[in-house]
């Protein structure tokens, strides 16, 4: 695993699931961490996780959707920690909506989470790493920006915006010594599959329970045959942590999905 002692590392949406695990790899990789979420609280056994690394870690509490607080707690990071060398922008939620049925309102909560508050963390981040002339951004996205789903069309349309979003943004500070990817998770079994309301229950076939929709699902959608683990998409995180010319990318870790 390539090392990035010294490395100050920012996740969002580190409580469980995708941001724990690039939390805890970023970790390994001897990077000190800022873990953030909508409550510190919830936040406690990944700062546990991270700890037992052996790095510093500090949780911060923030609303991706409001500038003044994500810029008040990306400052603090910096202030705190002495700088910010590395930013994951994994906080996200998902709706399960026909088009038919969707509200206005619940478009709009996914947009906000899932594509405004990746802009406005990037712009927060920015005002840390232009002056520096060094960073690394990394939005996560999902497979689901690459190719849409039945019943999860503002999911699917927040994430690709935050590929577009990425690429663009790659190309405004690729002279200014900052890169910016993204991460594409396939099938992961956390709480977006795995959780209460989640999308193995949503898709479930009639008398099929949860389980048996997760097993299908995976089966049926990846060509490997068997979901990816938190773990996956922290090594990933930590590739582009620490590759200096790779940037504007969108990479999948699906299992073949996208194929």
């Amino acid at each position: 695993m390539s090392s990035l002692q010294g490395k100050i590392a920012l996740v969002t949406g580190a409580s469980r699931g995708i941001g724990q695990g690039i939390a805890v790899s970023l970790a390994k990789a001897g990077a000190d961490i800022a873990l953030a979420d909508i409550s510190i609280d919830v936040l406690e056994e990944t700062i546990k996780l991270v700890e037992q690394e052996g790095v510093k870690v500090k949780a911060y509490q923030v609303d991706v959707t409001q500038f003044e607080t994500v810029r008040t707690m990306v400052q603090a990071v910096a202030s705190e920690f002495g700088t910010l060398d590395i930013a994951v922008n994994n906080a996200g939620v998902l709706g399960i909506h026909k088009v038919i049925d969707m509200t206005g309102d619940q478009w709009d909560q996914i947009m906000n989470v899932n594509a405004k508050g990746v802009f406005l963390c990037s712009k927060a981040e920015l005002e840390v790493m232009l002056p520096n002339k060094s960073g690394r951004i990394i939005n996560v996205s999902s497979i689901l920006g690459k190719t849409g789903m039945s019943d999860v069309s503002a999911y699917s349309a927040s994430k690709f915006a935050v590929i577009g979003f990425t690429n663009s943004l790659a190309k405004e500070v690729a002279k200014e010594g900052i890169t910016v990817n993204a991460l594409c998770p396939g099938i992961v079994g956390t709480g977006m599959w795995r959780g209460d309301k989640g999308l193995a229950q949503a898709f479930a076939k009639d008398g099929e329970t949860e389980e048996q929709s997760w097993e299908r699902n995976q089966e049926s959608l990846l060509p490997q045959g068997e979901a990816q683990t938190p773990e996956d998409m922290g090594q990933l995180a930590v590739y582009l942590a620490s590759a200096p010319h790779v940037t504007g990318q969108a990479i999948a870790v699906d299992g073949g999905f996208g194929l």
